[in-house]
């Protein structure tokens, strides 16, 4: 029971990675020996734009943030006056999440107990990874309170009560296959059993997993669902719509509590 709780409360995970003294370059992450902007294209020719230095991260990061409240408040008077769709606002809330709020955290190595709130210093465990982007997104929540729930209850706060899909099949091919069906263009809340957490993207029909990764590279990344490492252990999973979930982005516009 206390190693259940100690999971919960650092980030679930199953296992413990071996120690690394350097945060390798693998699929989409950062060595920090490279230049202060990278753009990294992969073989479905999808881009990804992330900074690698440590203080223009900080300070690029601050500012991101800044913007992005203005944003919020932007979309808020702009649909309040009619002149724009909500599906503009679900479109401009995935686009800030992810390209500008999380590329600033790839690299970030994770480890067991991270809980960092600034990119690419110090560690970030996978359930604080995702409460400490959407807080930064300005979604109003408590990061350490979402970070240490279970990913079930994480998938519930996170859903606003609307639906949690279930996915649970003999293989990961299998469920592969159930998850992208139950997908559209977006991102996505996914929880790994009672493992891990992170965010699944479908981008131009290709599915990705933005997460916090205890394996290797040991660091926050994003890769294709199809070859992490960590989505071939797992069977269930639990998904919930961030993009398309209308209750939750009406609280983001609002700034509404999510979870205090």
């Amino acid at each position: 029971m206390l190693f259940f709780f100690l999971t919960l409360s650092f980030g679930f995970t199953k296992e413990l990675p071996p120690q690394m003294n350097k945060v390798a370059f693998y699929i989409y992450v950062a060595e920090k020996s490279l230049k202060t902007k990278e753009i990294i294209e992969n073989k479905e020719g999808i881009s990804f734009i992330y900074k690698t230095d440590k203080d223009s991260i900080a300070v690029s990061y601050s500012n991101t943030k800044l913007y992005t409240d203005q944003l919020r408040l932007r979309l808020k008077e702009d649909f309040r006056l009619g002149n724009i769709s909500f599906d503009q606002i679900k479109t401009a809330f995935t686009n800030q999440l992810v390209d500008k709020i999380i590329p600033h955290w790839y690299g970030t190595p994770w480890s067991f107990g991270g809980h960092t709130a600034t990119p690419n210093q110090g560690t970030i465990a996978c359930g604080y990874f995702i409460s400490t982007t959407l807080r930064d997104m300005g979604v109003n929540l408590n990061r350490y309170k979402l970070a240490q729930k279970s990913p079930i209850d994480e998938a519930k706060i996170i859903s606003c009560g609307s639906v949690i899909n279930k996915v649970e099949q003999e293989t990961p091919e299998k469920a592969f296959d159930e998850i992208d069906s139950l997908t559209e263009e977006g991102i996505y809340f996914i929880g790994f059993d009672e493992g891990h957490v992170g965010y699944l993207l479908k981008r131009e029909g290709k599915l990705f997993l933005i997460h916090s990764n205890y394996l290797v590279p040991i660091a926050v990344c994003v890769e294709p669902l199809k070859e992490s490492r960590v989505f071939k252990r797992f069977t269930k999973f639990h998904l919930v719509a961030i993009s398309h979930n209308q209750i939750l982005l009406q609280r983001w516009l609002n700034n509404a509590e999510v979870l205090k």
